[in-house]
């Protein structure tokens, strides 16, 4: 079964297409990883999936219902973590619970059962009738995917869980992330800059870049797709020319240079090196260090979109999270 579809989703701002005709599927129970640079698409991607921006073109389906005709059905089956915070900072955490409840239109005594689960389920339970502007970053964003799950949704869209948090509390949320799909079989779509946590995660990931998708698989394929190592040489000199000179002799598929490091994608590392080392010397390049390892899913990343950063992708605001709405 398919948790969420889209078929040809695209999002035109004016001149400016900034999804551009994309399709795929997400599977019931799957997380799901949505990788790209900024200016990619991928939040785009994701507020036309949740129903805050209307497409342009194409359809989207999520939990069976269409982000079209029937935006209601997909709110009520799907709960929200977004990058910035949007509890209110004055209130408890449990009010900011209770209010989310409500908000769904969920009777008290089952609110309060709920709240009680989640906030034990985010270790939050201590600090339950604290005001949130006493809590901490990690304590802010456990409590945020605790609300987002109040009303028991089908699908969880999660943009950026762990951004800003030190490794501790970026472990623990990956915990509950798991736990989430494997005890309540919850499906997660989740983006990420942290390839590390698309690895460690995602049965799948997409990688969109400029509007389109360009690759989708699990993390194993598409680290596979590179090929067996990936040489990493820092220098002085021309990296650019040392690159070409190793690929025309066939000891590298590709290379590219970012921040100073040449990175090569070869067949066998042990054997490519002491040719590299020998093609630098001819160029007069002074290597300062070579080191290699098996491609992983940020190589993956690189090769495809080429580059680390890029301007935010342009977008309507988004609305202003103090607005309360009922969905039932």
């Amino acid at each position: 079964m398919q948790a969420v579809r889209a078929e040809g989703l695209t999002k035109r701002f004016g001149n400016l297409t900034a999804v551009d005709g994309v399709t795929f599927s997400v599977r019931e129970g799957e997380i799901f990883g949505f990788l790209g640079p900024n200016g990619a698409g991928k939040t785009t991607t994701i507020n036309m999936l949740i129903t805050l921006l209307r497409p342009t073109a194409g359809e989207a389906w999520v939990a069976g219902h269409s982000v079209l005709r029937e935006p209601r059905e997909v709110r009520r089956r799907i709960g929200v973590v977004f990058q910035d915070p949007s509890l209110d900072r004055d209130l408890t955490g449990r009010e900011n619970l209770v209010l989310h409840g409500l908000a769904y239109g969920m009777g008290r005594e089952e609110i309060r059962g709920r709240i009680s689960e989640l906030l034990e389920f985010v270790e939050l339970t201590p600090f339950a009738d604290r005001q949130v502007k006493t809590y901490s970053g990690g304590m802010v964003r456990r409590l945020e995917i605790a609300r987002a799950l109040v009303h028991d949704p089908d699908i969880l869209f999660l943009d950026e869980p762990t951004l800003g948090l030190d490794p501790q509390t970026r472990a623990r949320i990956w915990d509950y992330i798991s736990r989430l799909r494997r005890e309540e079989g919850t499906t997660i779509f989740m983006t990420t800059h942290y390839m590390d946590e698309a690895e460690a995660l995602c049965d799948r990931v997409a990688i969109i870049d400029h509007g389109r998708i360009v690759a989708l698989g699990p993390p194993e394929e598409l680290k596979a797709s590179l090929g067996s190592d990936v040489v990493y040489v820092e220098g002085e000199g021309d990296l650019e020319a040392l690159g070409r000179s190793v690929v025309d002799a066939g000891l590298a598929a590709d290379f590219s240079l970012s921040g100073g490091e040449l990175r090569l994608r070869v067949r066998s590392a042990s054997a490519a090196i002491p040719r590299i080392l020998e093609l630098a010397s001819a160029l007069g390049i002074r290597v300062g260090e070579v080191t290699y390892r098996r491609p992983s899913l940020g190589d993956v990343f690189l090769h495809l979109t080429g580059r680390r950063l890029r301007d935010e992708e342009a977008s309507p605001p988004r609305p202003l999270r103090g607005v309360r709405r009922r969905f039932s």
